[in-house]
C-alpha cells in the first residue's frame, strides 16, 4: 500500500515547489494549521519531492525514490511523530522501544494510509525519540543528497514529563543542521513550541480545505456513503482527518464523535436546572490521565460557541447541525444570553490548563461544569442563585 493522494492546499505547495527548484528552500520548515487538515501529507509530499530523481512542481512519481517516499520505505525519508509511552522502558531501552513502536506504527499506516486526526492514547515526542532523530542526521545520507526529518505535532515536545528536554535537544540540532539535512515539522498548537524552536523554522499556515473537497475525498478515498460524507465533512471543519474520526469504526462510533457527545453532555449538564447534573457526570471520568481530557475540551469550546449562536439568534451558523433544534431548546429553557456565552470560554480555556498540568479529571470538570453553569446563567434570573 502508498499513501493516500495528496489534496488541496495547492498555492502552499506551489510554493514550496518552487521554493526547492531555486534552491531556496529553508532548511527547517514549521507547517501549522487546524488538526487534521492535512500537514503530514503535505509534509510527506515534500519529502517526496526533496529526494524525486525528475522533479517539477510536483514530483515526478515514477522514479524509484518517489515509489519508495510514497511507500514510506525511502531509508533518507524519516518520519517521527507522537507515541504513547512504552512502559518500563528507560535510558538506551526507551530509545529503543520508541523507535520499535514507531517502526511498528509506520508499518501500521502503510497498510491502512487513512487515519483519523485523532487517538486516544496520551502520546508524547520523548527524548528518547529525539535522540533516536539525531543519531539519524548524523549520518551519512543513502540514496538522496540529504536526509528529511518530518516531526509530526511537535508541540508535544513541551509538555512531556513536565520538562523541556525533548524540546531544547531538537533545538540544538536545528541550530546547526548537519549537512543537507531537511527539518519539517508540523504542529496544531504552535504556540505551545518553544519560542526558540519557532524562531528557527520558516512557519507556513495551511487553511481549511472546502467542505466539498472534503466529502468527495470522504467519498471516493474512504468509500463513505454521499449522506455520511455530508454530514463528516460538515463537522469537519475542513480537515479531512478530523472528518475521518467522526465515521464509525465497525459497531463502534468514530473516537471524534464519542468525543463530540461526551462534550455536549458537559456543556447540557451546565445548562440544566439542577447543579447536581456535573457532579454526576464528572464521576464518570477516571481519577487520572487528565491529558486525555484536552481533545475533550476543544470540543466543549465548540459547543459553547454553538450556544453562543443560537442565543445571538444565529442559528444558521452553528458548526453542530444536527442538534440546532436541541440547543434552541435548552438555551431557552436556560434563558442563556449572547453575552454570558463568551464569559464562558475562560472557563474551558481554565480547564485545559488544568489537564495540562495533569489535575485530577473528575475534579477538572466538575469544576468546568460549575464554571460554564455560572457564565451560560449569568444573564438569566437563577444566575445568581443558581
Amino acid at each position: 500500500m502508498s499513501l493516500h493522494p495528496v489534496m488541496g492546499h495547492a498555492e502552499a505547495r506551489a510554493s514550496l515547489a518552487s521554493a526547492h527548484l531555486r534552491h531556496l528552500l529553508p532548511a527547517a520548515l514549521l507547517l501549522h494549521g487546524a488538526r487534521g487538515v492535512g500537514k503530514q501529507r503535505v509534509a510527506l509530499w515534500l519529502a517526496q519531492l526533496l529526494v524525486c530523481e525528475r522533479p517539477t512542481a510536483e514530483p515526478c512519481g515514477s522514479c524509484a525514490p518517489c515509489r519508495m517516499a510514497l511507500g514510506l520505505e525511502h531509508p533518507d525519508v524519516h518520519w517521527y511523530f507522537p507515541l504513547p509511552r512504552p512502559k518500563g522502558a528507560t535510558g538506551d531501552k526507551l530509545v529503543e522501544a520508541l523507535e520499535q513502536a514507531r517502526v511498528d506504527d509506520i508499518a501500521e499506516r502503510r497498510e491502512h494510509p487513512l487515519r483519523a486526526s485523532h487517538s486516544d492514547d496520551v502520546r508524547g515526542l520523548y527524548l528518547g525519540t529525539v535522540r533516536s532523530l539525531r543519531a539519524k542526521a548524523y549520518k551519512r545520507p543513502v540514496m538522496a543528497r540529504g536526509p528529511v526529518f518530518i516531526i509530526g505535532e511537535a508541540d508535544l515536545l513541551v509538555p512531556q514529563e513536565s520538562s523541556p528536554e525533548a524540546a531544547n535537544a531538537l533545538l540544538k540540532l536545528l541550530e546547526e543542521p548537519p549537512g543537507a539535512a531537511q527539518f519539517i515539522l508540523t504542529s496544531s498548537e504552535p504556540g505551545r513550541l518553544l519560542p526558540t524552536i519557532r524562531s528557527r523554522t520558516v512557519p507556513l499556515h495551511l487553511g481549511p480545505l472546502p467542505r466539498a473537497t472534503v466529502s468527495d475525498f470522504l467519498q471516493q478515498d474512504a468509500d463513505v456513503d454521499a449522506t455520511e460524507a455530508e454530514w463528516a465533512a460538515g463537522l469537519s471543519q475542513g480537515a479531512p482527518g478530523r472528518a475521518l474520526g467522526f465515521l464509525p469504526d465497525g459497531s463502534e462510533r468514530g473516537p471524534l464523535e464519542r468525543l463530540r457527545r461526551r462534550a455536549y453532555e458537559i456543556v447540557a449538564a451546565a445548562m440544566g436546572a439542577g447543579s447536581s447534573e456535573g457532579y454526576g457526570l464528572a464521576l464518570g471520568f477516571p481519577p487520572a490521565g487528565a491529558r486525555g481530557l484536552v481533545d475533550l475540551f476543544d470540543f466543549v469550546e465548540e459547543w459553547v460557541r454553538d450556544v453562543a449562536a443560537v442565543a445571538a439568534g444565529a442559528s444558521a451558523r452553528v458548526l453542530n447541525q444536527d442538534a440546532v433544534a436541541e440547543l434552541e431548546r435548552r438555551v431557552s429553557e436556560a434563558k442563556v444570553a449572547p453575552f454570558a456565552a463568551a464569559l464562558a470560554f475562560g472557563s474551558v480555556e481554565r480547564a485545559r490548563e488544568l489537564a495540562w498540568a495533569n489535575v485530577n479529571p473528575q475534579l477538572v470538570v466538575s469544576g468546568l461544569v460549575r464554571d460554564l453553569r455560572t457564565a451560560l446563567r449569568s444573564g438569566s434570573p437563577e444566575g445568581a442563585t443558581a
